[in-house]
C-alpha cells in the first residue's frame, strides 16, 4: 500500500534550481522582445512622448521584475530570511502596479479618444490583466507560508501581464493568419500567456507527477478571464460599456 506521503506534493525538486529562474528569465525576455525595438524606433522617430502615467507605471512594473528575479535567487541561494524581508516591500509594490496600471489605462485610452487608434473596448483587455495580476498577488501572499503555491502562484501573477509584450511582439502576425475576430484575438493577446502558464504545468506534471491545486486553481481562473475579456472585446454591447468606464 502506498504511503500517504507518496501524495502529497514535493515542494522543492533539484530542477526547481534552475526551472524557476528560467521561467523569471522568460518573462524578461517576452517584455524586452515586446517593448524595446518599439522604444527604439520611438526615439528615432521623435514620437517617444508617452503620458508620465505611463513611465510610472513602466517603472513600477520593471521594478516588479527586478524584485521577482531577485526573490528567486534568493530561494535559489537558501536565502529564505531574505527573501521574506523583501516581501512587505513586495506586497506595497504589487498594490502599485495594479493602481499604476488602471490610471495608465484611464489616460491613455482617453488621450486616444477620437483618433485613428482609439479603440474604448480594448480595455476589457487591459483590466482582465489587472484583474488576473490583482487577484494572483493576493492569492500568493496570503499563502505565503505554503512555499509550493507561493511560487506558483506569483509567477502566474507576473504572466498575467505579459499580453502587452507578446502582443507587440506577434499581434500583428496573428491577425494577419487568423483574422480579427474572437480567435485572432484570443492568440494575439493570450497565446503567449497560456503557453507559459502551461509550461509551468508541464514542469510539475515532469518533476512532481501531479499539479498543486494552487497552480490548478489559479491557471483555470486566469485562462478563463482571458477567454471572457476577448468575448468582451468582440461583444457590440461591450463598446458603449467601455466609453462609460472612460467617462464618455
Amino acid at each position: 500500500m502506498a504511503k500517504s506521503n507518496d501524495y502529497k506534493f514535493l515542494v522543492r525538486h533539484p530542477w526547481d534550481r534552475y526551472a524557476f529562474p528560467a521561467f523569471v528569465a522568460l518573462i524578461w525576455f517576452v517584455i524586452l522582445v515586446g517593448f524595446v525595438p518599439q522604444i527604439v524606433r520611438k526615439i528615432q522617430e521623435q514620437t517617444f512622448n508617452y503620458p508620465v502615467a505611463v513611465h510610472i507605471h513602466a517603472a513600477v512594473y520593471v521594478s516588479w521584475l527586478i524584485l521577482l528575479t531577485v526573490q528567486t535567487a534568493l530561494i535559489g541561494r537558501g536565502s529564505l530570511a531574505g527573501h521574506r524581508r523583501l516581501g512587505s516591500f513586495g506586497a506595497g509594490l504589487a498594490v502599485l502596479v495594479v493602481l499604476t496600471g488602471l490610471v495608465a489605462t484611464y489616460v491613455v485610452e482617453n488621450l486616444m479618444f477620437g483618433t485613428s487608434r482609439s479603440d474604448p473596448a480594448f480595455i476589457s483587455i487591459l483590466l482582465v490583466d489587472i484583474l488576473n495580476f490583482a487577484s494572483l498577488a493576493t492569492a500568493g501572499l496570503l499563502l505565503r507560508r505554503d512555499a509550493a503555491a507561493h511560487k506558483r502562484l506569483m509567477l502566474l501573477a507576473t504572466m498575467s501581464l505579459l499580453q502587452a509584450g507578446f502582443i507587440r511582439w506577434w499581434g500583428e502576425a496573428m491577425f494577419t493568419a487568423f483574422g480579427r475576430g474572437f480567435l485572432g484575438g484570443w492568440m494575439a493577446d493570450f497565446l503567449g500567456v497560456s503557453l507559459l502558464v502551461l509550461g509551468l504545468g508541464v514542469y510539475d506534471l515532469v518533476t512532481r507527477r501531479r499539479l498543486h491545486p494552487a497552480y490548478v486553481l489559479g491557471a483555470a481562473w486566469l485562462l478563463s478571464w482571458q477567454f471572457i475579456a476577448t468575448w468582451l472585446y468582440a461583444s457590440r454591447w461591450w463598446k458603449d460599456v467601455s466609453l462609460h468606464l472612460l467617462g464618455h
